[in-house]
């Protein structure tokens, strides 16, 4: 009688077992592909066009494993490097290229971390002499519910100023939703270049997003530095670091 009894509980408790595995690998983190496409009237990257106040197309692609890895790579049209272009100094360059990896997850309660490394490439020609804008930054960020302080560092020159290595910009943002749908984004940042007088600034926003269906988005949002107008204008004269509104159309799948 004990040993029948014995079979049947072994028996119970593996049928337990094989009843609860499909509910256990639904629950377990599944490595995925998501990529996303955007528009944009103004493309700014830290307070700054890229474009000289014009559209901007802005596809991307990331692998994310079950482990918390990932890697992407994201791109956008861009005039701020031909806009500079001369006939005696010619610049080609009208495309930005990204390609980033990391690892994120999370930690006790609310709180999440992200760790990575970033490489921002301008593809094209360059004159003799020119500080190409190529640039490394890593970087690693601390999120806790809807804020993230973020810091990522240089490991090359930044952006095309000379000597600028170990430039560094801190992040620190704020996302929540405040209706169903609807979600308020807040930044604020500053940009310290090293070894160049005049070009560190800081840079704000307020915006708002509104997600539907599908993977459908719209977002507007404000935007504003304090950045040198001697340093951030342009060769057609525009300063860039204005004061703009930035309107995005996306779509993730």
């Amino acid at each position: 009688m004990k040993r029948s009894v014995q079979r049947s509980m072994w028996g119970a408790a593996m049928m337990a077992v094989m009843v609860a595995m499909p509910a256990m690998a639904a629950d377990a983190p599944q490595s995925s592909v998501a990529g996303s496409v955007a528009v944009v009237n103004d493309y700014l990257f830290r307070g700054l066009s890229q474009t000289n106040w014009k559209p901007a197309v802005q596809p991307g692609i990331e692998y994310d494993h079950a482990s918390g890895w990932y890697v992407g790579a994201w791109g956008s049209n861009i005039s701020w490097l031909s806009d500079a272009s001369t006939d005696a100094a010619h610049i080609s360059s009208s495309l930005e290229l990204d390609f980033y990896t990391g690892f994120r997850g999370s930690l006790a309660g609310d709180w999440s971390y992200d760790v990575g490394l970033y490489e921002y490439y301008y593809p094209g020609s360059y004159p003799s002499g020119f500080t190409r804008p190529y640039t490394t930054e890593v970087y690693g960020s601390l999120g806790y519910k809807g804020v993230t302080l973020k810091y990522s560092h240089a490991l090359t020159n930044l952006f095309g100023f000379a000597d600028s290595k170990n430039s560094g910009y801190v992040d620190l943002s704020y996302n929540v939703e405040v209706s169903p749908g609807w979600t308020l984004n807040l930044h604020a940042g500053h940009q310290n270049v090293k070894n160049v007088s005049g070009a560190s600034y800081s840079d704000w926003k307020v915006g708002v997003t509104k997600a539907f269906d599908h993977g459908y988005s719209v977002s507007l949002g404000y935007y504003d530095t304090n950045a040198s107008r001697s340093v951030y204008s342009n060769a057609y004269g525009h300063y860039v670091g204005r004061a703009t509104g930035v309107l995005t159309l996306s779509k993730s799948f």
